[in-house]
C-alpha cells in the first residue's frame, strides 16, 4: 500500500489536532464578568441567543506568533463550546432575556454556569478582535496618549501588562481597562474579567489577553513568558483605540 507524503502530513496534523482537544477536554469551565459598561456586539441584546463570532482573519494569519492549529482549535472547540453552554445556562436559568451586560453586574448572584460559560464566551470575543496579522507596535490614538498618561511610557505598559500576564496563578486573563480615573491593567482567574462584580479592578476591558494554556500550549509548551512576547507583534491597537473612543463621553 503506497502512501503519499501529503496524505501522511495531513494525518499527522489530524491526529495532532485530535490529541490536543482530548488534552484540553475541549471546553473548560471557568469564570464570568459583571458590569460597568454595555459592550458585547453581536448576541448581547436582551432575549437573543448567542452565536460564535467568525473571525476577521484565517487561522494561519498571525503566525509564527500564534499557530494555525491552537487558533482553530481555540476558536471552533473552546470559544464554541462555552457559547452553546452560556445559551443552555441561560434557557436552564430562565434567563434568556436578561442582557450578558446585567447578568455581568451581578454575575456574583448567578448560577456557576452562567459565570464560567457567559465570562468564556465574552472573554474570548473581545480576545479575537485584540489580534490582527497587521498589528503589533505601540499605541497610537487616544488610547496611546492614556497609556502614556497612566503608565508614564508605553513601555513601562507593556512591562506591566505583561508581569500580570504571567504572574497569573493557574489560567486566566490580563487586561487593560480604562476606569474613572484612567487607565489600569489587572489580571483575573479563569473566565472572569473586570466587568464582574467579584472582580478586584472593574473596569471596561480595551485589551485581553488569553492565557489559558489551551491559548499558547502546542506551540509554547509551558513557556508562557514566550507566548506573552510574542503577542505583542499582533494586537490590534486601531480595535483597542476604537474601545477606548466608545467610552470617551
Amino acid at each position: 500500500m503506497i502512501v503519499t507524503l501529503k496524505k501522511m502530513k495531513m494525518d499527522k496534523r489530524t491526529f495532532l489536532k485530535n490529541s490536543a482537544i482530548l488534552a484540553f477536554g475541549g471546553t473548560v469551565a471557568a469564570s464570568l464578568p459583571g458590569g460597568l459598561a454595555s459592550a458585547v456586539a453581536k448576541g448581547s441584546a436582551a432575549g437573543e441567543k448567542y452565536t460564535l463570532p467568525d473571525l476577521d482573519y484565517a487561522y494561519d494569519a498571525l503566525e509564527p506568533y500564534i499557530d494555525a492549529m491552537t487558533m482553530e482549535i481555540h476558536h471552533t472547540k473552546h470559544h464554541a463550546g462555552y457559547t452553546s453552554k452560556f445559551n443552555a445556562a441561560l434557557e436552564s436559568a430562565g434567563l434568556t432575556d436578561a442582557s450578558i451586560n446585567d447578568l455581568f453586574q451581578k454575575i456574583s448572584q448567578q448560577p456557576v454556569a452562567i459565570r464560567n460559560n457567559g465570562g468564556g464566551f465574552y472573554n474570548h470575543k473581545v480576545f479575537w478582535k485584540c489580534l490582527s496579522p497587521k498589528g503589533g507596535g505601540k499605541a497610537g490614538g487616544d488610547v496611546g496618549k492614556a497609556i502614556d498618561k497612566s503608565f508614564g511610557n508605553f513601555d513601562k505598559f507593556m512591562e506591566q501588562f505583561s508581569t500580570a500576564a504571567a504572574a497569573r496563578f493557574g489560567s486566566g486573563w490580563a487586561w487593560l481597562v480604562k476606569t474613572k480615573d484612567g487607565l489600569a491593567v489587572t489580571s483575573t482567574p479563569n473566565q472572569d474579567n473586570p466587568l464582574m462584580d467579584v472582580a478586584d479592578q472593574q473596569g471596561y476591558p480595551l485589551l485581553a489577553i488569553d492565557v489559558w494554556e489551551h491559548a499558547y500550549y502546542l506551540k509554547y509548551q509551558n513557556r508562557r513568558t514566550d507566548y506573552i512576547a510574542a503577542f505583542w507583534n499582533v494586537v490590534n491597537w486601531d480595535y483597542v483605540n476604537e474601545r477606548f473612543n466608545k467610552t470617551a463621553k
